[in-house]
């Protein structure tokens, strides 16, 4: 275990001791750090009002506690004491009115109590069940509504990558359309029948003999959006049950939707934050056949 070392030079208390040594952590972090992984002259010490004593080692195992308790079905890409951003893998539900179903939502708080913090997982914006990708998860209800209350501004970079059948013409354009909720789907009009406007842009990055490699980017962000507006140009994503081919044979076992770039400006700092993923290596497989 790698550890991370200081020496006291003059009297405190541990928790002092430990900010004044982390100035860019928030107490939050550093509290959660003495719950776990620090040790005073080898000795493990959680007591916020440690005395100290000039001559004293302070010991963080630099991994951390935090680091053992990361979830299984995401990756957490970045946090603060405010929000986080996750990358979520297929077949986990954003949310769900569920308490039984295992989602997003369950699978933080579940962390979040593990790590020791007071506070509850909120979403900002969902992806469906079967699409991967780039999530913002608010640690509070008052930021989830700082982002609902100014979301074109506060987020202004949604990217997908998407593999589609055949090649689509123009190689790169704008698909616009109003969509409504159906019984069973999603439904689609050309023209305004009082459903809800939702344009897509894409941009052809690659093609193979059966496959397009598709850059995604959300002007709107309605339910089912993408593989709505490429079903309408009869081009699915691959391996789509609900709107792709019923005789889809596809080697791939997955939905090829993945929210692989996002940028927003931070709510409550006012910092630009910019994050991307890799491709999945099985939308990239696809583009060998």
């Amino acid at each position: 275990m790698k550890q991370k070392e200081y020496k006291v030079e003059k009297p405190g208390e541990l928790l002092q001791f430990l900010m004044e040594q982390m100035p860019d952590s928030s107490r939050n972090k550093v509290k959660e750090l003495l719950a776990h992984t620090v040790c005073v002259d080898g000795r493990r010490v959680s007591q916020y009002n440690f005395p100290l004593q000039p001559g004293m080692v302070i010991t963080i195992e630099k991994s951390g506690y935090k680091e053992r308790c990361k979830p299984r079905d995401l990756d957490i890409v970045f946090e603060d004491e405010y929000l986080m951003v996750v990358n979520k893998h297929e077949g986990l539900l954003s949310y769900s009115k569920n308490p039984g179903d295992k989602t997003v939502i369950t699978v933080l708080n579940r962390y979040f109590e593990l790590t020791h913090q007071k506070c509850h997982a909120h979403i900002v914006h969902r992806l469906d069940r079967d699409t991967s990708g780039l999530l913002v998860v608010s640690k509070s209800k008052e930021v989830s509504q700082r982002f609902e209350a100014d979301w074109k501004e506060t987020v202004y970079d949604r990217a997908y990558v998407a593999v589609a059948w055949g090649h689509l013409e123009p190689a790169e354009g704008t698909i616009k359309s109003w969509l409504t909720d159906g019984q069973y789907c999603v439904l689609s009009s050309p023209t305004d029948n009082g459903g809800k406007l939702a344009i897509t842009h894409y941009k052809t990055l690659q093609t193979s003999r059966r496959y397009s490699l598709l850059e995604l980017r959300l002007e709107t962000g309605r339910r089912n959006q993408i593989r709505v507006h490429l079903r309408e140009e009869k081009h699915p994503v691959v391996h789509d049950p609900m709107y792709g081919y019923k005789d889809d044979v596809s080697p791939i076992a997955r939905l090829a939707l993945h929210a692989f770039r996002l940028g927003f400006r931070h709510p409550v700092t006012g910092k630009r934050l910019q994050f991307e993923t890799p491709f999945p290596s099985a939308f990239m497989r696809l583009m060998e056949l």
